[in-house]
């Protein structure tokens, strides 16, 4: 079991970032006889998923329907596809996107380097 603290540490995120999620409900963490937050490995994976969501720009809002339909059980598993599949779509498009101005980088660099004689 890990506290707040260290499990801000080991995934580089903020104490303020876990009480967040965990107000958004993102996160359900266990809590201790005195009441602290401890979280096991099974919430490490969780939170390493959420990141890796926020990362590929995936709104605070779906996120949080994710994991309230993680929570309600297996019956939700199809909507729960269905969101990671729009998100898989989405991070498609911004890779696309991102080669495409790569490349435009690219043309613009070599043309530089070109009239500088680099």
């Amino acid at each position: 079991m890990h506290t707040i603290g260290e499990v801000a540490e080991l995934l580089g995120i903020s104490t303020h970032t876990l009480r967040y999620y965990e107000k958004e409900q993102i996160i359900i963490p266990l809590r201790d006889a005195s009441g602290d937050r401890r979280y096991n490995e099974s919430h490490l994976k969780w939170l390493h998923f959420v990141i890796k969501l926020k990362e590929t720009q995936m709104p605070i809002a779906i996120i949080k329907k994710y994991a309230s339909l993680f929570q309600e059980g297996e019956h939700t598993a199809a909507e729960r596809l269905k969101l990671l599949e729009e998100h898989k779509e989405a991070i498609q498009q911004q890779m696309q996107t991102l080669h495409a101005a790569d490349q435009m980088l690219e043309n613009k660099i070599t043309a530089y380097r070109a009239l500088i004689g680099k």
